[in-house]
């Protein structure tokens, strides 16, 4: 394998802040999204196998995205699909954000999959680059903007929703429209500060080089803990709405527990990795998981419910960076691409399975599918380094 380097145009921590624009925006997006999903149910009169079709419709076109995208980073570098496929999806939640029947609303959630999808390669390919230049980890201190974007989106729901609705119902059409917007500017600002990445030819002595076997056994990992972290996401706010009885603005706060927390953890995810490693960390991570899906499948008070999905947060925010960290600098970006592939297809698919689970069990018992999966991030982390 080789890759061809550009010449660095700015300076390692410039690097670091650009990269840090994309994780946020794309966070805040797909936050977005997720937190409209109780006012959504009510705005289309959608139950939650409707919800389950407009989030497997976000899915597979975010998978298909991912496998197109991940070609197109290495052949041309990662800045030009991560600038083209923001675009994408900031305006596929615009059109979210006006749409009030559900075809509208599958086009919508079709186009922001397909800019998610490649975009979520492309930054974290930029993420592994950046990290390889400088002498610390700072992989979940990008994972850590992501999810400041989501608890930023989800506090824009809530009162953004308030502002324009008194009683707590459906409007969210102006807070998808100000993410939007925001998402807009950002893009202007990233055209002018992301870097150039590196193309990566993936051939030795001119033959085409195999995968790393280890790119299974961490997309495995990344299928568990994909699955566990976008059912928090996209399902956190309507399970405390549901299971508390709450308005379903009021319940984008079970979003705002999981998120606020993610982005704690991840910003101290970089300093834990030094002092213990990377398989250690994800450890600790998937046991705190496990105890905050107990929360949740055992428990009603509101009070407890967010305890829960913050125990959640927690645990669930310390796996992601440190699986594609090791994926980047093992296998460079094909084999990120098809680890980023396995976390964010279970991302998105898996939160459609969890709909069609509270269609026949009810939201609480569904919680016990990402529960099991967190307990199988512990069986399979030993595939990871001991230290970085």
């Amino acid at each position: 394998m080789t890759a061809t380097e550009t010449p660095p145009v700015m300076s390692t921590r410039t690097a670091a802040v650009a990269v840090g624009l994309l994780f946020i925006t794309n966070g805040a997006l797909i936050g977005g999204v997720g937190g409209a999903l109780p006012a959504l149910r009510e705005r289309l009169e959608v139950s939650a196998s409707g919800l389950s079709l407009l989030l497997f419709c976000l899915a597979a076109s975010a998978v298909i995205s991912m496998q197109i995208g991940g070609r197109l980073a290495d052949r041309i570098g990662a800045r030009p699909v991560a600038l083209c496929t923001l675009t994408l999806l900031a305006v596929g939640v615009g059109l979210l954000a006006l749409t009030s029947s559900l075809p509208w609303a599958i086009v919508a959630m079709v186009l922001a999959g397909l800019g998610n999808g490649a975009m979520d390669v492309a930054m974290n390919s930029l993420g592994v680059e950046v990290e390889q230049a400088r002498p610390k980890p700072i992989m979940s201190r990008f994972h850590a903007f992501w999810s400041l974007g989501n608890l930023t989106a989800a506090g824009t729901i809530v009162l953004i929703a308030r502002i324009f609705d008194r009683t707590g119902g459906a409007n969210v059409g102006p807070a998808l429209g100000t993410l939007c917007t925001a998402g807009l500017i950002s893009i202007a600002v990233c055209f002018r500060i992301v870097p150039v990445g590196r193309k990566i030819e993936h051939k030795l002595d001119g033959v085409r080089t195999a995968i790393p076997r280890l790119a299974w056994a961490l997309g495995l990992m990344a299928f568990c803990f994909g699955l566990a972290e976008g059912t928090a996401v996209d399902w956190s706010s309507v399970h405390v709405t549901d299971v508390a009885k709450i308005d379903p603005s009021t319940g984008a706060l079970g979003l705002v527990a999981v998120s606020g927390f993610m982005v704690i953890i991840r910003l101290l995810g970089d300093q834990a990795v030094a002092r213990v490693g990377r398989r250690a960390v994800v450890r600790v991570g998937a046991v705190t998981a496990i105890a905050g899906y107990l929360v949740t499948v055992f428990t009603q008070p509101l009070p407890l419910l967010l305890v829960g999905w913050a125990l959640v947060g927690l645990g669930v925010g310390l796996v992601a960076p440190q699986v594609y960290a090791v994926a980047g600098h093992v296998g460079d970006g094909r084999m990120l691409a098809i680890v980023v592939t396995f976390g964010y297809a279970a991302f998105l698919v898996g939160p459609a399975i969890i709909g069609q689970l509270v269609e026949h069990f009810g939201v609480q018992h569904a919680m016990v599918l990402p529960l099991v999966l967190s307990g199988c991030l512990v069986a399979v982390s030993g595939v990871l380094p001991r230290d970085d």
